[in-house]
């Protein structure tokens, strides 16, 4: 989709601090960081949010979380813990309408989020 930022990234088009990236999925730096790890993981392709999740592109998400664990204990927050969060929809807070997971650790998370 050419006017979505995400897709920008993950073309190449515009640069993104990437920590990871393969054939279908990016992985990069949040811009506005909430923990001391914070990464957006994304797929290439381009989904508006989990609501377009179906048996057409369901295996993008097993790999999403794949990646997401791996990177977690790259960057050193698996054994202590990390949260995972995908907003969706408006009241869900999803400010990029393209489907993706906040990795998120490094600090102690607390609940409810907000």
């Amino acid at each position: 989709m050419s006017d979505c930022i995400f897709c920008k990234i993950a073309s190449g088009d515009i640069p993104g601090d990437i920590v990871y990236q393969d054939d279908r999925v990016i992985a990069v730096n949040d811009i506005d960081p909430k923990a001391p790890v914070h990464i957006l993981i994304m797929p290439k392709a381009h989904i508006p949010s989990l609501n377009e999740i179906d048996n057409s592109n369901k295996d993008i998400m097993a790999h999403i979380l794949t990646v997401a664990a791996n990177l977690a204990k790259t960057k050193g927050v698996a054994e202590k813990g990390y949260r995972i969060v995908n907003n969706c929809g408006v009241q869900g807070g999803q400010s990029v309408n393209h489907i993706h997971f906040h990795l998120l650790g490094g600090r102690s998370l607390t609940w409810p989020p907000g």
